[in-house]
């Protein structure tokens, strides 16, 4: 049973220490500067004269001292400390990681007792470490073993620690809180800790770094310390433990890492009272005197927390601006000071009406361009890009602030790579609005969008970085993109190269939000604009219903639908490996459907509309309705804002924002689909051919003879190409279709090509192309949803001249037959025209049927 001390449970002091440290983004700020925690472990000991696990007074003075000398700044302790040992920390200029023991061990939530005792020791322990300037954190358990774990349940000790942790914020709630994880219980993620804490044994560099890399996905936004990592000189050598520190120091930090606390600072410590005498993990022996280890580890703390990179190629940082002034200056200040050795600024004002150019002329060194017309935002950067003297293009937004290490971290995972590309997090400034805060969680705000823990198949436009040469090779970005999107298409487009784009954990900005509604809804009005010039370019990214098909995980903020199952965890014998992994099961975006604003126009209005005519249809409309609304409030409950930016207003805010943000971001896209999105066959098809003679011609089957060598896969391979040239907006076969590539013609028909080889003699082949024409999904939404009306109609007027309604169907199938039949033709003619260059014979298919054409 753990004793708590009643009597340290008093009121800390009102006025919080200076240099008090804090969260920063991915990393820890005091006094205005930076905190990078360089430590080790210390204890626990034998007890002392008091009985405490600590050694006494004058040792600890001299272990202080030998820390100094080591570099180290922090120390963890697994004791909550006397007071004694406070102030000398304090005195010492270290700062101090408690944990706080109690019965861990034990199923503790199936017993009241246990719970309390928790809960006492982690409220006593705040109030002895309250407001002391030499507490940087408490980590309300450490390792609790998986068995325990998988006994309550994840989410129930989840639930659990963010209790203690609410326990330690009501007596103090400035001090950092956090738990100590390990691999074991990698499934465990309560939502409360203001940094994740890791403790962490790989000996093998890949291994260790990869892992580092999974740890930052499951960190996301918050800081992450490696709490324990080290190696038993006994089992190894001291050279080896040496060697091995040394690499773990530079990996973590490389990695991203806010710090790291070696295990550990000597081989002198007991466990449960007794002393440990078979493992030596030490950097010092039991008589302190230092290892090999000791040397390496203080070496490298000298050089973190940023190591050489391997080069330091010229960067040039792109900002795009229009009329961006409010926040302009800030981003230009954070520019000035970033830690990387050769970088040059760059702002394209892009024919800005507001303060823009006065702003830049009080920043000599930023190189500054302006359009006298506002021409868009891919524009603007392909103008940045031109004047870039840099190997590598970084691109911010004027509404950002650049974290002073963000081109440092950028640039060397870039360096460290085989990536054309990267980008990094954009968080919310913690001096931004509130209203700011509930749009970072309502949909539609930047996000990355992760393959792997390094790959990513998209990273927002704020904070991205490419080499030069990526850029050129593809063209730069595409003009059409307005105010968005751009940067979802030149992902795309890098990616349709073969090129991988990479995403750097630590290298990140800070991005203030909209902090009006209008201005938001204004900002999503212009992503479905965008949306719909994406869908247009790249049909293969998108699904019958327009919405786009991402391959990774999307990590943001904001719900992208209605969390309705738990993550799968392992259980039984696959349970007892050390190193565990969870599968997150993603959001239910079918209960997402109902707030979208197809769904409003096809189920809710019409319901609402007929409700006056049939009764009994009015409460079905306004059962839908109350549906859509109850989504959007889940979807509020479950979003994780600020604490100190909520106010009682934010969710009924964020609700109305998830209600809003799809009808006018719907609204958008598909008035960029009826402002010519889709433009008509001659335009597309751009031929300059000569239409064939025979206008009766089947189309459905197009066949070709080769004696020239090209096989049927060169044939379609230069299809893909010629139809990429063309800007045809096509879809190639990922693997599961029934069809080499599916085209798009006018907004009415779309077309499936499959080929098919015949082989002869002589290595000569017969290539035959189906060409099968089908209405496209909104074809068939406009001839079903006219059908319906008409019958409602009818049904309304009960019959007379009504029913003549009814030969407006097969006007309109043979209208959407004839959009098929003028998809079929040109494709038809695309396929003869690629086949001249490539020397193929166009052969007629009732020829061949009859015999007369084949040749054997």
């Amino acid at each position: 049973m753990i004793e708590t001390d009643t009597r340290a449970n008093q009121a800390p002091a009102t006025k919080p220490p200076t240099g008090r440290v804090h969260v920063d983004g991915k990393f820890f700020r005091r006094a205005g500067a930076k905190f990078h925690p360089k430590g080790v472990t210390y204890g626990p000991f034998a007890p002392n004269e008091d009985g405490e696990p600590f050694a006494g007074r004058e040792q600890t003075v001299r272990d202080f001292l030998q820390i100094r000398e080591l570099g180290a700044n922090l120390l963890r302790v697994y004791h909550v400390p006397p007071r004694w040992f406070l102030d000398l920390a304090a005195a010492h200029e270290l700062q101090l990681l408690v944990d706080v023991p109690w019965n861990k061990h034990l199923c503790f939530l199936d017993s009241p007792t246990l719970r309390n005792e928790a809960r006492d020791a982690v409220r006593s322990a705040a109030y002895r470490c309250a407001l002391h300037p030499a507490v940087f954190a408490l980590s309300v358990v450490n390792e609790i073993p998986a068995d325990i774990v998988r006994w309550s349940g994840a989410a129930a000790v989840a639930d659990f620690i963010d209790g203690l942790i609410a326990e330690v914020k009501s007596v103090d709630s400035g001090l950092l809180c956090t738990f100590g994880n390990f691999p074991p219980t990698e499934f465990l993620r309560p939502r409360r800790p203001d940094f994740l804490c890791w403790n962490l044994y790989l000996h093998h560099a890949r291994p260790f770094e990869n892992y580092l890399a999974r740890l930052q996905m499951l960190a996301d936004t918050r800081p992450l310390i490696l709490g324990e990592f080290g190696m038993d000189s006994l089992r190894e050598t001291e050279p080896q433990q040496a060697e091995t520190l040394g690499w773990q120091v530079e990996a973590a930090f490389r990695g991203g890492c806010a710090g790291v606390v070696c295990f550990a600072y000597t081989d002198d410590w007991c466990k449960d009272g007794r002393a440990v005498d078979d493992w030596a993990f030490g950097l010092v022996t039991r008589d302190r005197v230092p290892k090999p280890a000791f040397e390496a580890v203080r070496r490298q703390f000298g050089l973190a927390p940023r190591f050489p990179l391997p080069s330091a190629p010229r960067v040039s940082v792109v900002i795009a601006s229009y009329n961006g002034a409010a926040t302009l200056r800030t981003c230009l200040q954070s520019l000035e000071h970033l830690h990387y050795p050769d970088y040059e600024v760059i702002l394209v004002d892009d024919g800005s009406t507001d303060d823009t150019r006065q702003i830049a002329e009080a920043f000599p060194a930023v190189r500054y361009f302006r359009h006298a017309v506002n021409q868009g935002l891919g524009v603007a950067r392909n103008t940045g890009i031109a004047a870039s003297s840099g190997e590598i293009i970084a691109f911010t937004d004027s509404d950002c602030r650049a974290d002073e290490d963000w081109l440092h971290y950028l640039i060397g995972d870039l360096l460290n790579s085989r990536f054309a590309g990267i980008g990094g997090h954009n968080f919310l400034p913690p001096d931004d609005a509130p209203t700011a805060a509930c749009v970072m969680v309502s949909p539609g705000g930047p996000a990355h969008v992760m393959l792997t823990d390094r790959i990513a198949e998209h990273i927002p436009g704020c904070n991205m970085a490419f080499y030069k040469w990526a850029l050129d090779s593809i063209g730069g970005f595409d003009p059409i993109y307005w105010k968005a999107g751009d940067d979802v298409d030149i992902c795309w487009r890098l990616q349709q190269r073969n090129y991988r784009i990479g995403f750097s954990a630590a290298g990140f900005v800070w991005h203030y939000r909209r902090n009006t509604v209008g201005a938001y809804l204004r900002q999503q009005s212009g992503y479905g604009a965008a949306e719909a010039l994406l869908e247009r370019r790249h049909p293969e990214n998108f699904n019958r219903f327009g919405g786009s098909i991402w391959h990774g995980r999307i990590y943001s903020p904001a719900k992208f639908g209605v969390e309705t199952r738990a993550p799968i965890i392992y259980h039984g014998l696959f349970g007892s490996a050390f190193f565990q992994s969870i599968y997150a099961t993603p959001p239910s975006l079918i209960l997402a459907v109902p707030t979208s604003l197809e769904y409003h126009v096809l189920v809710t209005l019409p319901l609402l509309v007929l409700g006056s005519v049939v009764p009994h249809l009015a409460s079905v409309g306004l059962a839908s309705l109350l549906f859509s609304l109850a989504m959007c409030g889940i979807a509020a409950h479950q979003a994780e804002m600020p604490p100190t930016q909520r106010r009682w207003w934010s969710r009924p805010l964020v609700a109305l924002l998830f209600l809003l943000q799809p009808i006018v971001r719907g609204w958008a896209r598909h008035g960029g689909h009826l402002r010519g999105q889709h433009r008509s066959l001659d335009d597309r098809e751009n031929l300059n051919s000569v239409m064939l003679e025979d206008q009766d011609e089947d189309f459905s089957q197009v066949l070709f003879w080769s004696e020239t060598g090209v096989d049927r896969m060169a044939f379609l391979a230069r299809i893909l190409e010629r139809l990429d040239q063309r800007n045809w907006p096509n879809k190639p076969d990922a693997g599961w279709s029934q069809y080499d590539v599916e085209l798009y013609g006018s907004r009415w028909a779309r077309l499936l090509l499959t080929t098919a080889a015949e082989w002869y003699p002589g290595r000569r082949e017969m290539i035959r192309c189906r060409l099968a024409a089908r209405w496209s999904f909104p074809a068939r939404v406009l001839f079903w949803s006219v059908a319906g009306l008409i019958l409602v109609v009818i049904g309304f007027l009960a019959g007379g001249w009504s029913w003549m309604l009814l030969l407006g169907l097969p006007l309109m199938a043979w209208w959407l037959n004839q959009e098929k039949r003028d998809l079929a033709r040109v494709t038809s003619n695309f396929l003869n025209e690629l086949a001249k260059e490539l020397r193929l014979i166009r052969v007629d298919p009732r020829r061949v049927e009859t015999g007369r054409d084949r040749t054997v």
